[in-house]
């Protein structure tokens, strides 16, 4: 049976498998990293979050509040938790030095397979895409992921910010 699920996999997952790994090794290590690409991988994980809850479920119903909750209350706990004090604005260059961190690969690899183990399931036995309780803990799951990455970006564009505000535009450590 896991024959069949993997031969029947389009080559794209492999391929966002594959950039998803490269990211989280990437994230593992203390590099200078500039806003813009800090933005990618929230936005990646934003995007598969948001068409494995469309594509599972719709946008009709409970599965956009569940997935709401589910990453308002992830961005809160990675704005709470993101230590700031290891994070290094470099405004004149727009850009932060960020400490390593295997935490975005794990991140990053629990929602690229709860979403495979979604497609799957879903692929077995489709009528669990309107069961609540499947649906909502999916969706919730798939929010707080989401909102993981977007709250420790945002608290990182904060910090950012503060420094440039405080410093002008030669640069300030944080």
């Amino acid at each position: 049976m896991l024959q069949q699920i993997f031969s029947h996999t389009p080559l794209y997952v492999w391929a966002i498998l594959g950039f998803l790994v490269y990211r989280g090794v990437l994230a593992s290590r203390a590099r200078e990293v500039t806003l813009r690409k800090l933005c990618i991988i929230p936005l990646v994980m934003l995007a598969l979050s948001l068409s494995g809850v469309h594509g599972s479920f719709g946008l009709a119903g409970v599965a956009p509040f569940a997935w709401a909750a589910g990453a308002l209350a992830g961005a809160v706990l990675a704005w709470s938790l993101t230590r700031t004090d290891a994070i290094v604005a470099i405004p004149a260059r727009g850009s932060v030095q960020r400490p390593g961190s295997w935490v975005p690969l794990v991140l990053m690899m629990s929602i690229f397979c709860m979403k495979y183990a979604v497609a799957v399931t879903l692929a077995i036995a489709p009528a669990y895409a309107h069961a609540p309780g499947f649906m909502m803990p999916v969706c919730l799951a798939y929010g707080c992921f989401s909102g993981i990455f977007l709250g420790g970006l945002l608290r990182t564009v904060a910090v950012y910010r503060q420094a440039h505000m405080t410093s002008g535009p030669q640069g300030a450590a944080v």
